[in-house]
């Protein structure tokens, strides 16, 4: 099956440069590359689901004359689960785009998107399958600078070209730390090769483990977005091409939880019992920051960029209770735990990438994202109100959709704290589970405001108005990732069975499904009858509730109990849009009760013929503080400044002066080397 694997690379080759072969303005350009992106993605699909299905993985090797060893490539589950993320995300991405860069075409280089686009794919995928660090840092590269030209698509727009900079400055401080980290274990293990390291984990020293797990922590950890080494995210998502930001979201962040997983369970061995509680802080702190930042946004893509750092802290908190159980020597607990972090990567990556294109279908229409310029959307756009509508429910955790199963297998894991072997966990591990209740509280409610004040009511501006229902192929990208969602719910325990083998293969345990699943039933590893569910049983109980409702409701009352009339508005005249509840307004009691978190700054402008009876105009301005740039990243980068100035003078744009610097390094250098010698 490994000519689906060499098939899928070259056609992300090929499609990267054939978008030139035509009008890199024109039609023509789009359909070849985002076709091909398909057809490509459709390969994935095949390879890493034989692989999933199967267990048998698939390794090649290239060597050359390079001293830092051979080009190996392997897919075995733990990759080919990403590999299926990657292709199953950039398949119905890649429909969408069909019809959604239609509004680039004859204003923008669709070919050069083209080649960027699928330079970003293959990276990601190379990423997940190679076994040699000097290479995985190559391709690491790959991937940012590929997604940094998606960021700035749009270069004329002053917002982009800022939030690419930023971007492109963060990935490479990350980049730095994980060199670092794969640097320290070359120093140990003498080699580049993954195999290496994993051999050598055993003999690593405690203090070189615990720089290493803080290297890869803080690397990995800014890919990821995780608080507080986030503030590229909310920029930098929003400006891409809605289609990207579904993968940059979706997919990229996810890249930072695979190389973490490989350092944790892999490269480094067992470690000592103070990582767990690490990583579950960050994963806390993540998880409530982005939630509260991301139901005071207006912007619809940056709202889904927020809520992509909260998930990004749920997915850490499978991981820093595995760590908890495996320094507790609690195999079975671990493997549970690490099952619901990879199962909440999935879904993750499928309603986030449905949300991401719902809103570019919004925007492709609309011509704007912000909240409060929508409204009445539901009756122009019914099909994308519906799967935004789907993603919106899955991202909210409830039943019958994906992201229920997969927070309610999380919460599960953080009661088994209760049963850990560390005391100290059994205070803090039902506080942590009650801290991700409220965390999915916050979470609806935002996407509530999300849905409702973008879609229902009336519409609040001349473009919403006007708005129609987007192209066929937009609305099939969505039904793909729609679908996706339902199926990864009703198809859970078989689903659950598929990530154990993953997880077996990636943290080197063993463990029997029969302890977590039996039939159509997910059981808690601890006997805990509250954890017996069944996802498939919940949604048919739904769908019969409703189903009974309507028809009690037809059988008392009738068809002519239907009757439809006007709204009721208190005996005014008729309702108007400005009557209805905006954005702002609809989070403002969150705004009030934490303004000692939030720190809102209100500006309000009168104007007026002279009399406060004869106003003319009002304008009102409210504005949340953003405590992380305050408080670390505007110091660093006066800092930065001030140091810039001070160096700026040995800069004097004299030939002489410039030589002697080189004169005395090369001094410097001898005498450092030739007493070495």
């Amino acid at each position: 099956m490994e000519i689906f694997f060499y098939a899928q690379i070259l056609l992300h080759l090929l499609g990267g440069g054939v978008g030139f072969l035509f009008n890199p303005r024109g039609a023509h350009a789009s359909r070849a590359t985002h076709g091909i992106a398909v057809l490509a993605s459709l390969a994935g699909v095949v390879f890493s689901g034989n692989i999933l299905l199967t267990g048998h993985g698939w390794f090649h090797e290239w060597r050359g004359s390079l001293p830092v060893g051979p080009l190996s490539l392997s897919a075995d589950p733990f990759s080919a689960l990403f590999i299926l993320i990657i292709s199953l995300l950039s398949l119905a991405a890649s429909v969408f785009a069909i019809g959604y860069v239609r509004e680039y075409q004859g204003r923008k280089n669709i070919a050069s998107l083209g080649l960027f686009y699928h330079a970003f794919i293959l990276a990601m995928l190379l990423v997940v399958t190679v076994q040699n660090a000097f290479y995985f840092l190559l391709f690491w590269e790959l991937m940012s600078l590929a997604s940094y030209f998606l960021v700035i698509f749009e270069h004329e727009k002053q917002e982009a070209r800022s939030a690419g900079t930023l971007y492109l400055v963060m990935t490479h401080i990350g980049t730095a730390f994980i060199g670092t980290a794969f640097w320290l274990l070359f120093m140990h293990s003498g080699s580049y090769e993954f195999q290496a390291f994993r051999e050598s984990a055993a003999a690593l020293p405690l203090g070189l483990k615990n720089v290493i797990f803080f290297a890869a922590l803080i690397g990995f950890g800014t890919k990821a977005g995780v608080i507080p080494l986030h503030v590229w995210l909310p920029r930098a998502h929003p400006q891409a091409p809605s289609h990207v930001s579904a993968l940059m979201s979706g997919v990229m962040i996810k890249m930072a939880i695979y190389g973490l997983w490989i350092f944790l369970f892999s490269f480094l061995g067992e470690g000592p019992g103070w990582w767990g509680p690490v990583v579950l802080g960050v994963a806390i702190l993540s998880t409530f920051g982005g939630v509260l930042y991301a139901l005071m946004e207006n912007d619809l893509k940056k709202l889904l960029a927020f809520s992509s750092i909260e998930n990004i802290g749920i997915v850490l908190l499978g991981i820093g209770m595995a760590l908890v159980f495996s320094s507790a020597d609690q195999p079975l607990y671990k493997g549970f735990a690490l099952i619901a972090a990879l199962y909440h990567v999935i879904n993750h990556a499928m309603f986030k990438g449905l949300l991401f294109l719902g809103a570019g279908s919004v925007l492709s229409t609309t011509h704007t994202g912000n909240i409060e310029n929508l409204g009445g959307l539901i009756r122009t756009m019914p099909w994308t109100a519906a799967g935004f509508l789907v993603g919106a429910v899955a991202i909210s955790a409830l039943p019958p959709l994906n992201g229920f199963v997969s927070e309610w297998l999380i919460f599960i894991s953080l009661l088994l704290g209760f049963e850990s072997a560390e005391v100290t966990f059994h205070f803090f591990s039902p506080l942590l589970a009650a801290l991700l209740g409220l965390a999915g509280a916050l979470v609806a409610t935002c996407f509530v405001k999300a849905f409702g004040i973008s879609f229902l009511g009336q519409p609040r501006s001349h473009h919403a108005a006007e708005s129609r229902e987007s192209g066929m192929s937009m609305l099939l990208g969505m039904g793909i990732l729609a679908a996706t969602c339902l199926g990864l719910a009703l198809g859970a325990p078989w689903v659950f069975r598929i990530l154990g083998e993953t997880v077996e293969t990636s943290s080197g345990g063993f463990f029997s499904m029969e302890v977590f699943v039996q039939k159509i039933f997910f059981l808690s590893p601890s006997g805990f009858e509250a954890g017996r569910f069944s996802p498939l049983i919940i949604a048919l109980v739904i769908t019969v509730l409703l189903l009974g409702i309507v028809l009690l409701l037809r059988l008392f009352f009738g068809k002519a109990s239907i009757r439809t009339g006007p709204s009721w508005d208190c005996g005014m005249p008729g309702l108007a849009p400005r009557m209805q509840y905006t954005s702002t307004g609809f989070s403002q009691p969150f705004r009030r009760i934490l303004s000692f978190l939030y720190q809102p700054t209100r500006r309000v402008e009168l104007e007026d013929e002279g009399m406060k009876i004869l106003r003319t105009a009002q304008r009102f301005e409210s504005r949340i503080t953003q405590h992380v740039d305050e408080w670390v990243y505007q110091p660093l980068i006066e800092l930065v400044g001030r140091l810039s100035r001070k160096v700026k003078y040995i800069q004097t744009g004299h030939i002489q002066l410039y030589l002697s610097y080189i004169f005395v390094t090369l001094i410097l250098l001898l005498l450092f080397f030739g007493g070495r010698a």
